[in-house]
């Protein structure tokens, strides 16, 4: 199908299990494509690390690649780029100067985004060019998108999300086996969910950039991954899971990200990233295998859940597809998308002031005025007690204790009280609670 128009034309920076997709949708799709758009797209270029690579026969022409990322971006027969390599340097001097220079960025950099998307941002303003992120985060789930301009009308409070693939998978299987965290990861690496090196996943890095891209845009506010309280899921224990399982409960590694009050009333932003029990029947806690979700909460609209693969190289080409088409289509009008919202500048809150609850584990002495002594911690800390359980006697006493409602400051500072008390021989974990009253 020919549309008449001259084609918009895509240099594409790196060529791996995202990037051959995109090559691969570019070509099975072009015909759909240049009908959606109203001209067709050509490939001009292909940034890669090493040329004598093999590449599965893509259909592209090997005289395209090259190795030098930066002359390709200053090519001036290159309408978007489309960035796929990740890391900060050197994406972050390669889209800077396409920005600047005016073309239109598609990138899928998470942890270039959550560390200085303010530089991207400010040299798309500059250049007067389109900056596109949507695979960044959730993979193939339509969300940033709804986020910056479906929502704008409206005034996002809560976003709550399983944003890692590999932790969840982790986690689900736990939840459904009984299994250790070492023998559900080794699980996930035999499967190829988990890298060999899992350490950004198990973490929290991950889920923390994608947070801070989420919190960003839904409220207005520039937040970089180091704003975000960060906790990994490696200290989960089987027992964890199994005493989840007792409160109805199942436990999942969120990104939470708030808009609130703070300690002085001032408007604020909490953005957290660690592992919580959340009740069975919240939407997130159906979310398994590798699955990822999100849980907006917005003023007028209510409730939203986005849900679906979050990872993998055709879900992720997908949403970079989807930028590719909106920018081409930018190009062809002379249009531009919808410029950074960073109005509210709204300063964030530390996770002492976030108000959530504890599920504390405590390995005690039975004998008398236990009980009494440990209530009477949670009391000195302002902290009020929703339930307690006791299991075994003598020297097997636990104790577990769940909490109402509290800044996470007064939690934490009632949990190394209590590691204080001469009756405490242990705390055996220290879980949040969301999600339930």
């Amino acid at each position: 199908m020919s549309s008449g128009k001259p084609a918009v034309r895509l240099a594409l920076l790196g060529c791996g299990t995202v990037g051959s997709e995109v090559v691969r949708l570019l070509h099975d799709q072009a015909e759909d494509l240049t009908a959606r758009i109203g001209a067709p797209l050509e490939v001009v270029g292909v940034a890669v690390r090493r040329l004598g690579r093999e590449r599965g026969n893509l259909p592209i022409d090997p005289a395209l690649f090259t190795t030098d990322a930066l002359g390709l971006v200053k090519r001036d027969d290159v309408d978007v780029i489309i960035e796929v390599v990740g890391g900060i340097e050197p994406a972050r001097t390669w889209l800077t100067e396409a920005l600047r220079a005016g073309k239109s960025v598609v990138t899928a950099n998470k942890a270039l985004l959550a560390e200085d998307g303010a530089s991207l941002h400010d040299a798309a303003a500059e250049g007067g060019a389109d900056l596109y992120y949507e695979a960044s985060v959730a993979g193939a789930i339509p969300l940033l998108r709804p986020l910056r301009e479906s929502l704008h009308g409206d005034r996002v409070t809560r976003v709550t999300g399983i944003v890692n693939g590999t932790t969840n998978f982790i986690l689900s299987s736990m939840d459904a086996t009984g299994a250790g965290f070492g023998e559900a990861l080794e699980e996930a690496t035999e499967l190829g969910y988990a890298e060999a090196d899992p350490t950004a996943d198990v973490e929290g890095f991950d889920a923390a950039a994608k947070a801070a891209i989420l919190a960003s845009l839904a409220f207005h506010t520039r937040v970089t991954a180091a704003d975000v309280f960060r906790e990994g899921m490696t200290g989960v224990t089987a027992a964890d899971i199994a005493s989840a399982k007792e409160m109805g409960c199942t436990i999942k590694l969120l990104c939470i990200a708030q808009r609130g009050p703070d300690s002085t009333g001032q408007e604020s932003v909490s953005v957290r990233v660690h592992p919580a029990m959340i009740p069975r029947s919240h939407p997130l806690a159906g979310v398994g295998d590798a699955f990822n979700a999100v849980f907006v909460e917005a003023e007028a609209a209510g409730p939203l859940m986005f849900y679906g693969r979050g990872a993998g190289g055709t879900p992720t080409a997908s949403a970079v597809l989807g930028d590719i088409v909106a920018a081409a289509r930018n190009r062809l009008s002379g249009t531009r998308a919808p410029s950074e919202s960073s109005y509210a500048h709204l300063p964030i809150r530390p996770i002492g002031e976030a108000v959530t609850r504890y599920h504390i584990s405590l390995d005690v002495a039975d004998k008398q005025g236990v009980l009494a002594s440990v209530a009477g911690v949670f009391a000195d800390n302002e902290v009020s007690i929703a339930t307690v359980r006791q299991s075994g006697r003598d020297e097997d006493a636990t104790l577990v204790i769940v909490t109402h409602g509290a800044p996470d400051a007064n939690l934490h500072a009632t949990v190394e009280d209590l590691r204080a008390l001469p009756i405490v021989r242990s705390i055996a974990s220290v879980l949040r609670v969301e999600g339930g009253s």
